[in-house]
């Protein structure tokens, strides 16, 4: 038996590119960062440690992403590493580890919403403030 999953949660580090393959199955790419604080033994100071993902997605997430997901976007991922290999201007094999992508969920508000969702700016308010009403959603609110 074996297993290859990844979780991430990051924040785009550049606008999608959707493309389609000559099938016309849509693909899109993006790059993906994610921060770790750690604190240096020597100097005491903290420091952020970004490492960088190549985030695939295939099919309507694909286009979902391209859509509505921006550079700074942050987001949730769920998939499978892949070592793609391909070989350099020069003639050399190379390789790179990529994020196939199976699962992708939006983190905080869209594009020109300040606070995310409802339940976020509820919890934000303050306590004196009286509670914001309640908004019916159904499906077809979600556009995904």
């Amino acid at each position: 038996m074996s297993f290859n999953k990844i979780i991430l949660v990051g924040n785009l580090g550049r606008d999608p590119e959707l493309r389609y393959t000559p099938q016309g199955t849509p693909v899109c790419s993006f790059s993906l960062a994610t921060n770790e604080r750690r604190k240096d033994r020597t100097t005491g100071e903290s420091n952020d440690i970004t490492t960088w993902f190549r985030v695939t997605l295939w099919g309507r997430q694909a286009e979902t992403a391209s859509q509505y997901l921006t550079r700074g976007r942050p987001v949730y991922i769920e998939g499978r590493l892949r070592v793609e290999e391909w070989t350099d201007r020069d003639g050399k094999p190379r390789h790179t580890l990529e994020v196939h992508a199976t699962d992708m969920q939006f983190i905080g508000g869209g594009r020109g919403e300040e606070g995310g969702a409802p339940a976020a700016r509820a919890a934000a308010a303050a306590p004196g403030d009286p509670a914001p009403e309640a908004t019916e959603l159904s499906d077809d609110d979600i556009p995904f």
